[in-house]
């Protein structure tokens, strides 16, 4: 009888340990599983700032553009429904409206929005290098439709015959609220004082520093263009 009832106590000591040492077990993989998640998620946008360098690098984005590439993706929809891949390339039918433009921006930080052809009038013979298509300055916490528009939104427009054009979107974090007075304001019914701009002198001019976050399409003539020219005269 006492052997019995010191099988059944070691047993019941037994399962307790293995019920301890399980629980223990759990809470360890736990701990370890929630310092990989951050890990993981730092080495994809490791990635993925590393692809957007690479891409910008390889189109000559840099240096025909900027120096040293943006290392965050801007996300860019198009009302048409297009939206824009890293290099890939679009129609101007796709992109003739104004796209909602998204990037990691903090609610108490100004930012710089441009959008620049630097292929104008071909990448052969970029003699109007570069051609602004937007310029949106005081952009408080990314909300747009807030910021100061110096220049509206004109879709892509590449002549007939010239092949792909580059179209650079480029987003800069500003020190401070910055004091555009002297800046025309150009409206998307005329394409005068739109050629031979450079988003890189507009940045040193008003002490942006480099761009945080960009992205860019290419496209070729479309039968749209003509269309898109005729609004350009007034």
């Amino acid at each position: 009888m006492a052997l019995l009832m010191r099988q059944v106590m070691f047993r019941k000591f037994r399962k307790l340990i293995q019920n301890s040492i399980t629980q223990e077990f759990c809470l360890f993989t736990l701990y370890v599983l929630s310092l990989l998640v951050p890990i993981e998620g730092q080495g994809k946008t490791q990635q993925i700032m590393t692809e957007i360098q690479t891409l910008f690098k390889e189109h000559c984005v840099v240096p025909d553009v900027i120096n040293i590439p943006p290392s965050e993706l801007l996300t860019i929809k198009y009302p048409s429904g297009s939206v824009v891949t890293t290099g890939k390339e679009l129609t101007p039918t796709q992109v003739k409206d104004q796209p909602v433009v998204q990037w990691a921006a903090k609610e108490e930080e100004y930012y710089t929005l441009a959008m620049v052809d630097p292929d104008a009038p071909s990448r052969e013979d970029p003699k109007f290098r570069e051609w602004h298509h937007w310029l949106v300055g005081n952009i408080l916490g990314g909300h747009i439709g807030k910021g100061e528009i110096l220049s509206e939104y004109i879709g892509s427009g590449p002549p007939k015959g010239t092949g792909l054009h580059r179209y650079v979107f480029l987003v800069y974090k500003q020190p401070e609220k910055c004091d555009f007075s002297k800046i025309p304001k150009l409206r998307n019914n005329s394409g005068e004082k739109r050629g031979k701009f450079s988003i890189a002198k507009f940045a040193t001019e008003f002490k942006l520093g480099s761009p945080i976050a960009g992205n860019f399409y290419v496209a070729k003539y479309d039968d749209y263009v003509p269309k898109l020219y005729a609004k350009l005269k007034g």
